[in-house]
């Protein structure tokens, strides 16, 4: 008789690729580079921006080959289908909101997030002169 009991052997490389909840898991994990390199973006660009007209103007441009243009359209659906959506089912769990005796039930804290993200995006709109 053994004393040592059975460990079941895991792949280091591929774990990932058994379960369909995994899979989901590390891809939202890979989406964390998406958001380093759109944040290097957004840095190279205030930094044009306070290098004057022309480097503000070349980096507009650079942003408008297709490449980059994909690039935003990939890293804005990643965003919305594994952050944000996936944050504001989450939401309930983070801060579950008490009256009196009972919970408030999750779908109100889930529509009250998508509530308050469309009022502040409407308002970003008007303030950009959008709507």
């Amino acid at each position: 008789m053994s004393r040592q009991p059975y460990v079941r052997p895991v792949s280091k490389t591929t774990w990932y690729m058994r379960n369909g909840r995994y899979k989901k898991y590390m891809l939202r994990e890979v989406t964390c580079l998406l958001v380093a390199v759109y944040s290097l973006l957004a840095v190279w660009g205030l930094a044009s921006l306070a290098g004057g007209a022309a480097q503000w103007n070349a980096f507009l441009a650079s942003q408008q080959n297709p490449f980059m243009v994909g690039f935003h359209a990939a890293a804005l659906i990643f965003f919305l289908v594994y952050m944000t959506f996936d944050w504001f089912k989450l939401a309930p769990k983070a801060m579950p909101v008490q009256l009196g005796e009972k919970k408030l039930e999750d779908r109100f804290i889930v529509i009250g997030h998508y509530a308050a993200w469309i009022v502040v995006t409407l308002a970003i709109f008007w303030f950009a002169g959008v709507i």
